[in-house]
């Protein structure tokens, strides 16, 4: 937890932007403390990253946080089999605690969360065999707004009483520090944690302010490399970007944090959460579950619970795995194991499909004639004469174990199938317009060191949709390292709903290995938009095709607010107020359909009166920049947009932060029209 959580939303800001921000105003002073050194042997704890739950990102200090909660997560843990999945703790964040110490200094639980005490608590969750934890400040007061007891000045006091109540892990927070050096602050807790004489894992919790991951070897167990997650998108991204270049600082019994897991919480897709646990997992991270297991679906306890992914997080190697190769926004990483493989992962950080690609010599493996493939989400095996390759779809990861096998050719070959629509500009989103012909190629790829026979490709849509082949769907033999495409005229049918549609490569083959019948199918999507209609509408009341904004979500007839939907005030520009128009903060994009059948885009912009930012508000057109305001302030008045867009497919109206950060660059788009 962090000071960001105390931040009223009207001062908020995008999050990848923020970092530096943050980073800046929490400082240290650099003043001359310096780390004690490590002990030679370690003290045998967290030699891979801790696994458990931990309150926060979904109860922050609600009413629902209590002893009941703590139980039902224990429980849990054991009847859905994540206990034997590896996850350990059960961690308490803050608000556990009454605002008063004691006469004596110790600090007091909750009597209304904790009925009966923390030291209850705890032994319950020993009773399952699991290890509890809890969580304090380096400063006077903790990170909530109510201002808990913090443990600064109070080091071995407090490390006196977790330990009395059988803590066995401590989550060490920033706030109200007092200006204290950060070192000194946390080495204090460490010694005071160690003289308890119990075993306690040291999580320092000070947002990768003080570069933690210099000094950090020897102090903590694990160091937060950022700033806090919140469950969207952009913060997942954002983080991940900035932890996975540590990797040189972490290994057993000290790991980089890049914060709590977010899966099941609900602000991302499925897809997302499988990236983000993915991810995570290359990075050896701690995996803390966010979320109130009590409510989540059974997928989420599939991603939290896959086994393949979590024993790549706890390899005992310990090395954090990086990306070996990132352009585009497609990234290759790779995380040795021990005994020799590597474990890849294929993340497509884009809004579309992408093929990603790599082979054994680039991953760092001995030269071989075959290698053993895991799909570590789909849990089959099989081989590859060296290549690894994927469709990996908008936000997604392709995950893998590779191995040099020399019973290699017992496995089927890797095979990898695609289903491609022809789009209208580069990072264009698979469009399919009512009652106009698409152009699919369907793709089947093989790695493997053998040839698959006898290859008929089909191409699966909805119903009522055509399909007609335009190429031959039939191959004798696929040889390795070959690809078989076939090209297909799609149409769905004038008046189809908007909306996302499954679209579906399939492929019926003869299985080297045992002359079976066998079939490959990779779903992809279909997007309909709506036909725009003839006339002059408020955008406003058109259905976009996607968007994304730096701050909460786009808002309707609103200005952009906080991060709820509905949670801004009208459009106001200098002293005016409009009806209708976008409420946006930058960075953003709202992207429509126009079919070719558009001339123009009208809007007043600006800056949202009563904000302090600065921003550029630019229309593109089928990835072609069509207008650009410039620069624009609170300070200037309304600005009359006007852009030509006739013959664009798709229009984009993108907010930048006009160069200077992205602090409340509240952008709107009053009185917004579309001309077709």
């Amino acid at each position: 937890m962090s000071a960001e959580r105390r931040r009223t939303p009207a001062r908020g800001w995008v999050l990848a932007a923020s970092l530096a921000l943050c980073a800046t105003a929490f400082a240290q002073p650099a003043s001359g403390a310096e780390p004690t050194p490590a002990p030679p042997a370690g003290d045998g704890l967290a030699l891979t990253p801790p696994m458990g739950f931990n309150n926060w990102n979904t109860t922050h200090c609600e009413a629902d946080f209590n002893e009941t909660l703590v139980r039902d997560i224990a429980d849990i843990f054991v009847s859905h089999g994540l206990k034997e999945a590896g996850y350990t703790y059960v961690n308490l964040d803050d608000c556990w605690a009454l605002p008063e110490r004691a006469p004596n200094g110790d600090l007091v639980p909750d009597p209304v969360r904790f009925p009966h005490g923390i030291k209850a608590v705890a032994d319950y969750v020993h009773s399952k065999g699991l290890k509890f934890g809890i969580y304090s400040s380096a400063g006077t007061k903790t990170c909530n707004e109510a201002g808990f007891p913090g443990a600064l000045g109070h080091e071995q006091q407090d490390a006196n009483l977790f330990a009395s109540w059988g803590v066995d892990y401590l989550k060490y927070d920033n706030c109200n520090n007092q200006g204290v050096n950060a070192i000194e602050r946390y080495t204090k807790m460490r010694d005071a944690l160690r003289a308890t004489g119990r075993p306690i894992v040291f999580s320092i919790c000070e947002w990768g302010t003080n570069q933690p991951w210099e000094w950090g070897k020897g102090v903590g167990h694990l160091w937060r490399t950022t700033i806090d997650i919140n469950d969207s998108w952009a913060s997942m991204l954002s983080i991940l970007k900035l932890n996975m270049v540590r990797a040189d600082h972490a290994g057993p019994g000290h790991w980089n944090d890049p914060d709590m897991l977010e899966v099941g919480n609900g602000g991302m897709t499925a897809t997302e959460y499988r990236s983000h646990f993915s991810l995570w997992s290359m990075m050896a991270a701690p995996l803390l579950i966010g979320a109130d297991l009590r409510k989540v679906t059974p997928e989420t306890f599939e991603i939290l619970g896959n086994r393949d992914v979590i024993a790549v997080d706890q390899d005992p190697l310990g090395v954090q795995g990086r990306p070996i190769r990132s352009a585009g926004g497609l990234h290759v990483f790779v995380k040795p194991l021990a005994g020799g493989d590597r474990a890849v992962a294929l993340f497509n950080e884009n809004d579309t499909p992408a093929r990603i690609e790599t082979n054994a010599a680039e991953l760092g493996l001995p030269q071989a004639s075959g290698y053993q493939l895991r799909d570590l989400w789909a849990h089959t095996d099989a081989h590859t004469a060296g290549t690894i390759s994927a469709m990996v779809p908008a936000h997604g990861t392709a995950m893998y174990r590779i191995g040099a096998d020399r019973h290699w050719f017992q496995y089927p070959p890797a095979l990898d199938a695609a289903a491609e629509v022809e789009l209208s500009y580069a990072s264009a989103l698979p469009v399919v317009a009512p009652g106009t012909p698409a152009a699919y190629t369907t793709t089947l790829g093989n790695s493997g060191g053998a040839p698959v026979n006898s290859v008929r490709a089909k191409l699966l849509t909805p119903p009522t949709w055509s399909v007609r082949a335009t190429s031959d769907p039939t191959t004798t033999t696929l040889r390795e390292n070959e690809r078989f495409r076939t090209t297909w005229e799609v149409s769905a049918p004038p008046g189809t709903p908007p909306g996302r549609y499954p679209v579906s490569a399939s492929f019926d083959y003869v299985n080297p290995q045992t002359g079976a019948p066998a079939t490959l199918t990779h779903t992809s999507e279909a997007v309909v938009p709506e036909v725009p209609q003839t006339g002059t509408r408020y955008l406003s009341d058109v259905p976009w095709l996607r968007s994304y904004n730096g701050w909460g979500p786009v808002e309707i007839d609103r200005a952009n607010g906080g991060r709820l939907a509905g949670d801004g005030g009208p459009l106001t520009l200098r002293g005016v107020t409009y009806a209708k128009g976008l409420g946006t903060h930058a960075l953003s994009s709202v992207e429509y359909f126009t079919g070719g059948a558009c001339s123009e885009v009208r809007a007043l912009v600006g800056v949202d009166d009563g904000r302090a930012g600065s921003v550029t508000f630019e229309v593109w057109t089928d990835g072609e920049r069509a207008y650009d305001s410039g620069p624009l302030t609170r300070t200037d008045p309304a600005k009359e947009l006007v852009a030509d867009i006739s013959g664009a497919k798709a229009v984009r109206l993108v907010a930048t932060d006009a160069g200077d950060g992205v602090q409340n660059d509240h952008a709107d788009w009053a009185e917004l029209t579309l001309t077709c």
